[in-house]
């Protein structure tokens, strides 16, 4: 959710230089939505070449509905711990001032051990979480305010039926905060879509980096080796 692109960096090295993965940056300091959102991402994806798009978390929706209406050289979808509609409903409770007041307190001390334990759990490294308030500490309280909304709103559920690339959902055993029913939820509106199971936490990319890449370089093998972007 917070866009900055920063977290892919394990994974990156992971895959190594034989593999290119282009990171599409959200801004820092616009409050935009997943319209605007989309907007951003499709004027940054590859025009001359083959690639595949991976959307983790917040991302997700928006891998989603552009694979609904795909650019000429989409060949495949990866969603990584995310969801087509809102994945908690208990995400509802926080309206208004009170999410306003809990985006506020995002970067204070007080809020860093319930972040990291949501997001990495028990496979937090003293660099992860580093990494992790570095990228939160360069977007704004009314950024990941809008974020949140989006997410509490958002359903992409109908635009799995105009999917007709193939796809794979790279599933944390470990997440505290999309749950198992995300994944099923997708795969009943996508049928061929195949499900991979991996130990980690919700920052699965960052926190198992080696497995997730072997994930993704054999599922773009299946494809001829088209190149990964990131939004």
């Amino acid at each position: 959710m917070d866009g900055t692109g920063d977290l892919f960096e394990p994974l990156a090295q992971a895959m190594g230089q034989r593999d290119t993965i282009d990171v599409v940056r959200y801004p820092g300091t616009e409050a935009l939505g997943y319209d605007e959102l989309e907007r951003l991402v499709r004027a940054q994806l590859p025009a001359s070449q083959p690639f595949v798009l991976l959307g983790e978390s917040f991302s997700g929706p928006l891998a989603i509905s552009i694979a609904a209406a795909p650019p000429p050289g989409l060949r495949g979808l990866i969603l990584c711990c995310s969801f087509a509609r809102s994945p908690a409903p208990g995400l509802a409770l926080l309206r208004g001032g009170l999410l306003e007041l809990s985006m506020k307190f995002m970067h204070s001390d007080l809020m860093r051990g319930p972040m990291r334990h949501m997001l990495l759990g028990r496979f937090a490294t003293p660099r992860l979480v580093a990494s992790l308030q570095d990228s939160l500490r360069q977007v704004t309280a009314a950024v990941m305010t809008r974020r949140m909304k989006e997410v509490q709103r958002v359903n992409v559920v109908d635009k799995l039926s105009q999917v007709r690339v193939p796809a794979m959902y790279l599933q944390a055993m470990q997440d505290r905060i999309v749950p198992a029913q995300a994944a099923r939820i997708i795969q009943r509106a996508l049928s061929g879509l195949r499900i991979v199971r991996l130990e980690g936490p919700h920052g699965l990319l960052q926190a198992a980096p080696v497995a997730t890449a072997l994930a993704i370089q054999n599922f773009c093998s299946e494809l001829g080796n088209p190149e990964p972007a990131t939004p």
